[in-house]
This record gives structure tokens, C-alpha cells and sequence, in this order.
């Protein structure tokens, strides 16, 4: 028999904003019992910037959860303290390897009945951080949206958080559309399963138009000197000052390090469920697609990328419960390849949802390139200029960023973010039905003519013999592109 169609109502799902919530994020904690913990968000950033949160929070009570009633105000309760905790972790000349019991107490608790780690994740700092300008205006439209705590107060890390915020509301109306093409798959409906793929290639190419808004209100050196690091998790921070992870000090005496990613946009319920429903595969970096047709009649509805499973854990439990419903049901590949001989318009339509999410993936690359990448290189230029003592009274993870003594990280998450990325990217297309469509999503992008006076260039000067190693938000990771991957472990 086969498994039912999940029902968006099951998992707090809306049908109008996807995974954002229904209902609007709190901006304040209803209860005066909570004023102190309102406070701090209300002072987040001048405590930071006048290195005084942690004696604020150290002196802090433990405060009860008893008075959390509705799901808003869990959210907001968890969105308030992963922003305190990291805050505490990162806002110092060093980083603290222990979170003291006025945060972890009660977060631990919150934890639980959210179904979330601990930490800071995409759910805390994009889908429970915001909220609109203009009530009677769509949440939709980045300009009528505005972050709710943010640990620098600047314009670019809340822009930073809002693309994706209306990426999220944008994309939400994809996920019962997909779902009435899955039901019409069933009862062999092409023209509505057509219809549905054409809806949904267009609804992609809105949301690259706003994943391109991202330069226009972030600085990229702003972001990747500033608002980077406190968005660090524990895993795989030894560099930065973390080398065993975090203790979440619960009162006990008996509490333990721990070791968790930082928020990442893998951790986008939405993204995955575009790659579920149109039965797009992701292998380990730098595994090479295997055609054998034992293997295709045998694909996994589990992705089998370590990295990206991983990254469902960060998600709320009913969002990460969704994707393995859907996982269960998506039929669409099978029914286009099954089909697409004898009514040519399915294919294409199938093929060309393809090719925007490639190209929304074209965009992320860029992004990272722009955002991570380059500073990474400036930043490690200037240190060959700067003694070591102008820069030894700090640790963080962009003082990290700039040790020259590293050479291939092993074993312990060492990841190629670029070659994931690509990789990502062209398994995007892999499952086109059409053979020229198939071709051209696997041509290479070439590196002159990109309206861009330095990247049109090639790099000759300046050549670094070892990996440069860059420390990510979700772990350590090498610009070589022969080595590592993010299923390196």
C-alpha cells in the first residue's frame, strides 16, 4: 500500500509561507516574568560591543520555562538564547568554551520541546527572526521585512538574515503545489503534473532574483570579519579556540563537551525539499555518478550525502520529519522518465525546474565566492604582512583564518566547499530527461567575460603552496579542490 501524501497541517506547515510559521514571530515575550531575558536582546549588541554580556549573563537567574505556553513563544524563547549563547561563546577577546546555567538551563529545556540542538541554527536566525514593516503588506517583499535581534545592530547582517527570510516566503507556495503534482502522478494526470512543474520553474527564477539582492545591503568584508564569527558553531573549531567544543553548564557537575555546526542555509527545510521532490541525488564530494541501471532501479529515497542529512538535525523536528514523509512519496522523476517519450511538454517542463535550481545554485557559488572566499585570501595576504603580536591578543574564527601554519586538515571535517557546491550544482541537472538539456547543464562556466575586471583575470602571482584552509561555520574546510569534501570525515 502506498504511504499517504503528507498533510502540511501534520507538521505546522503553512500552505502560504512554507516554513516560515503561520503565525508571525513574537517580538516580545508576553510574560513580565521574562523582562530580563528581553533586556539583554534589547542591549544584545551594546553588551557585545562593550564586552559586558558576559558579566550581565553571569549574573543572570535561572529562569523557569514553565511560562512558555504557545508554540510563538517557545520559538521566540529559543531565538532569544541561542542568540545569548553565542554571544557569550564569541563576544569575548576569546572565545568560552562554557555556557553558564542561566542560558543552558532553560535552553536545554526548549530544546527538547522544539525538537533543536542547542546552538544557533537557521530556524533561530532566519525562519523566528523576523518581522514585517507594513502588517498588511506580503512578507514576501525583502524591502517590507526587518530582523528582530541581530548581534551587530548593522543593516548588512540583517539584510544577510532577510534574503533568505524572503526566499522562504517566496518558495513556501511551492510545497502544496508539488504535492498536488505528486497526487496527479498517481492518477497519471500529465497535464497536471506539467502545469505544476511550470509553475514551479517560474517560482525558482523569482527566487534567484532575490538570492542576487544579496550584495546590495551586505558588505562581503563586513560579513566575513564581523558577523561571521559569531554565527560560528563548536564543530571543528579548535583553530578558533574551541578545540574540544562546548559545555552547556546545566548545574549538574556533570554536563559534557559537545559539538555542533553553526547555522547554514543546508539546514533550509525549503531547499532540500526541492531537491526530494524532483529526485535529485547528492553523492559524497568527489564521488563520480555511477549510470549502472541495477544502481538508478535501486536509488535511495535517503540522501546518502553525510553532510546534508547531517544538516536535518538542525531542523525543526517536524520540518525534518516532512522531508522523510516526502522522501516517501516523491514520484514525479519516475513519472516524467516514464512518460516524457510520448508527451514531450512533460519533459521539458521537468527539465527546466532543473535548470533553475541550477541556476539558483550558480548564484549560491558566487555568493560564497564573494562572501567567503576572496576576503579568505585578502585576509590571509594581510596577515603576511602583520606581525604576530599586532593580532595574538585575539582568538576567534577570523583570527583562525589567518594561521599560515596549517597544512591539509585530516580526518576531522576538513571540507572543499567550492567542489561541494559545484558538485551540488551539476547533480541538479544529472536527472534531465532531454538530452540537450542534459548537455547544457553540464557545460562548464567559463572564467573570462563575467563583467568582472578581477575574476576575468587569471592568478599567477602570489602562489600558495599548501591548501589554504578556511574555518567554516559548520566546520573546517580547504580551497583545494583536490582534497577533502564535506563528507570527509
Amino acid at each position: 500500500m502506498r504511504p499517504p501524501i503528507p498533510v502540511l497541517s501534520d507538521y505546522g506547515i503553512s500552505p502560504n509561507h512554507g516554513f516560515l510559521p503561520d503565525v508571525l514571530p513574537l517580538t516580545r515575550l508576553p510574560d513580565p516574568y521574562y523582562n530580563k531575558w528581553e533586556s539583554i536582546g534589547a542591549n544584545l549588541q551594546n553588551l557585545i560591543l562593550s564586552k559586558r554580556l558576559r558579566g550581565v549573563i553571569d549574573r543572570l537567574p535561572v529562569l523557569s520555562t514553565i511560562g512558555l505556553e504557545h508554540d510563538a513563544e517557545w520559538r521566540r524563547a529559543y531565538m532569544l538564547l541561542t542568540f545569548f549563547a553565542h554571544g557569550y561563546i564569541w563576544g569575548g577577546d576569546t572565545p568560552c568554551d562554557r555556557v553558564p546555567p542561566s542560558i543552558s538551563v532553560p535552553l536545554l529545556q526548549i530544546c527538547d520541546h522544539l525538537e533543536v540542538p542547542p546552538v544557533s541554527t537557521y530556524a533561530a536566525s532566519v525562519l523566528w527572526n523576523f518581522k514585517p514593516l507594513f502588517i498588511d503588506e506580503d512578507i514576501d517583499d525583502l524591502d517590507n521585512l526587518a530582523t528582530l535581534v541581530t548581534f551587530t545592530g548593522s543593516l548588512d547582517e540583517s539584510w544577510f538574515y532577510l534574503v533568505s527570510v524572503a526566499i522562504e516566503a517566496r518558495g513556501g507556495p511551492i510545497i502544496p503545489l508539488m504535492l498536488t503534482a505528486v497526487a496527479a502522478a498517481r492518477q497519471g494526470d500529465s497535464a497536471t503534473v506539467t502545469r505544476c512543474l511550470r509553475a514551479f520553474a517560474e517560482r525558482l527564477d523569482d527566487l534567484g532574483e532575490l538570492l542576487r539582492r544579496m550584495h546590495e545591503s551586505c558588505d562581503p568584508g563586513y560579513f566575513y570579519r564581523r558577523i561571521r564569527t559569531f554565527l560560528a558553531g563548536s564543530k571543528n573549531m579548535a583553530e578558533a579556540g574551541l578545540p574540544h567544543g562546548v559545555i552547556y553548564d546545566d548545574g549538574t557537575g556533570e554536563s559534557e563537551y559537545v559539538q555542533y555546526s553553526g547555522p547554514s542555509n543546508a539546514q533550509s527545510s525549503l531547499i532540500q525539499f526541492f531537491d526530494i521532490i524532483l529526485g535529485v541525488e547528492h553523492r559524497p564530494t568527489g564521488e563520480k555518478p555511477d549510470a549502472s541501471e541495477s544502481e538508478r532501479e535501486g536509488r535511495s529515497r535517503v540522501p546518502k550525502h553525510n553532510f546534508i542529512r547531517d544538516m536535518r538535525r538542525y531542523m525543526p523536528g517536524p520540518h525534518a520529519r516532512f522531508l522523510n514523509d516526502v522522501g516517501a512519496v516523491a514520484n514525479i522523476r519516475d513519472f516524467v522518465e516514464s512518460r516524457a517519450a510520448s508527451d514531450p511538454s512533460l519533459g521539458i517542463a521537468y527539465d527546466a525546474c532543473l535548470a533553475m535550481l541550477r541556476t539558483f545554485r550558480d548564484i549560491h557559488i558566487a555568493i560564497v565566492t564573494r562572501y567567503i572566499i576572496l576576503p579568505s585570501r585578502e585576509n590571509r595576504a594581510r596577515s603576511r604582512s602583520r606581525s604576530p603580536e599586532a593580532v595574538r591578543h585575539r582568538q576567534n574564527l577570523a583570527t583562525a583564518s589567518k594561521n599560515e601554519t596549517h597544512k591539509k586538515v585530516k580526518g576531522t571535517g576538513g571540507t572543499a566547499l567550492i567542489p561541494f557546491l559545484k558538485q551540488a550544482r551539476d547533480e541538479t541537472g544529472e536527472p534531465s530527461v532531454e538530452t540537450w538539456a542534459r548537455k547544457f547543464m553540464s557545460r562548464q562556466t567559463k572564467v573570462s567575460g563575467q563583467n568582472d575586471f578581477f575574476l576575468g583575470k587569471e592568478e599567477q602571482a602570489d602562489v600558495i603552496d599548501e591548501p589554504v584552509v578556511e574555518h567554516g561555520l559548520a566546520g573546517t574546510w580547504t580551497m583545494d579542490d583536490e582534497y577533502g569534501g564535506i563528507c570527509n570525515y
